[in-house]
């Protein structure tokens, strides 16, 4: 990513990563993520904070760790914080993790050599209301410069057919390279082409993230594809192990 900030991705092979409603005291989220966001065991990262999202464009920006934790740093599983409504989280503390869920919606990874750094939930609507272009705005409101975004797991272009009307709403915010067929020759978006017209749009610079296809991969939740209700995970975190993106 940018700076020392990382990003990872989980796949089907991880479980349903979705947080259960209430209180959980071994969240499958928190088992993930600690081995990835904390491999030291120093416990500077404490939290994983996430949001409902609603297929909308509210960011959340996320101040620093919402608790003190008790027991020993690096105590697994890290804390996971319920911050409501929204499809983005952005924030500059390096004592919090963000994490987005999907299914075949794009998950999108920004980060900034100033240590901020956001996480992005983009289904159609978000990227027709520009979900992508008010994070990136958000990290520039607490301290970013510039930003770099990468892609994960989504939905490909030859497997989303796509109505004309919806269609014609998203291109008419991103473009029309979101336009795409699917591989029988139907209308289809490319959420990778819309991810990448929406990060130019707004001034950040795209870089490598996972490529693969939720609906045809076979290794990750697809809801269109397969009607999986499991939900693969987005983390983002500032590390100290360098610039990086992967599982």
């Amino acid at each position: 990513m940018a700076g020392a900030i990382v990003a990872t991705w989980s796949d089907a092979a991880a479980g349903d990563l979705r947080p259960s409603p209430g209180s959980d005291p071994d969240p499958a989220l928190g088992r993930w993520a600690w081995p990835r966001v904390d491999p030291a065991g120093a416990g500077r990262v404490s939290e994983v904070h996430w949001v409902h999202q609603v297929h909308g464009v509210d960011v959340v920006t996320v101040r620093g760790p919402s608790t003190s934790r008790s027991g020993p740093p690096g105590t697994p599983p890290l804390l996971i914080v319920d911050d409501g409504p929204g499809d983005a989280l952005v924030t500059a503390s390096p004592g919090v993790a963000l994490a987005v869920l999907t299914a075949d919606c794009a998950s999108v990874a920004l980060g900034s050599r100033e240590g901020v750094f956001g996480a992005v939930h983009a289904g159609w609507r978000g990227l027709a209301g520009g979900v992508v272009q008010r994070a990136v705005e958000a990290m520039r409101a607490i301290g970013a410069t510039a930003v770099v975004g990468a892609l994960g797991p989504c939905i490909h272009p030859e497997c989303y057919e796509f109505s004309g009307p919806d269609l014609d709403v998203v291109c008419a915010a991103v473009g029309d390279a979101a336009r795409g067929r699917t591989a029988e020759g139907r209308p289809a978006l490319d959420v990778p082409a819309a991810v990448s017209a929406a990060l130019v749009s707004c001034g950040a610079t795209e870089v490598v993230g996972d490529s693969a296809c939720t609906a045809c991969g076979g290794g990750h939740f697809s809801h269109r594809r397969r009607g999986d209700t499991g939900r693969q995970a987005l983390v983002v975190w500032n590390g100290a192990g360098g610039v990086r993106t992967g599982p």
